[in-house]
């Protein structure tokens, strides 16, 4: 079992798509483990995006973060990274497939729904930032 972070952003919490996003996440076989519904603060989402300071997008984004209440979730599941990864669709949501999250209610960049772990490494940093200890693999 592996274990991974999503972020529903404040765009699919305002547009009152939790339970959609998350009936997917379900319906494919994996299961929520933790889920909290928060606001991040300016320097929690700069932190959390660091990696990302510097580029074009990155005051954007965190002002996007920053705008409203967003949703936090362990999700797990066999290969569960990969398989979030294809239920998303592609970042850029005019560029995701036809059926994924971003794909059918993605508006831009960066109002696209959802934020996914990237890998194991990232998965057990970020669990831990928003849930503290480490992930289960």
């Amino acid at each position: 079992m592996e274990s991974t972070l999503i972020l529903l952003k404040p765009d699919a919490v305002k547009a009152n798509l939790i339970g959609e996003v998350l009936n997917r996440i379900e319906r494919d076989g994996m299961k929520i483990q933790r889920l909290k519904l928060f606001s991040l603060t300016g320097e929690e989402a700069r932190e959390f995006y660091a990696e990302h300071a510097g580029k074009s997008f990155y005051d954007r984004l965190i002002d996007f973060m920053i705008s409203g209440p967003i949703v936090a979730a362990v999700v797990e599941g066999v290969n569960a990274i990969g398989r979030l990864r294809k239920l998303m669709g592609a970042t850029v949501p005019r560029e995701a497939a036809p059926g994924t999250i971003r794909g059918e209610f993605g508006t831009g960049s960066p109002q696209n729904i959802i934020h996914g772990s990237d890998s194991p490494e990232s998965a057990r940093r970020e669990i831990s930032f928003f849930f503290g200890g480490e992930a289960d693999e």
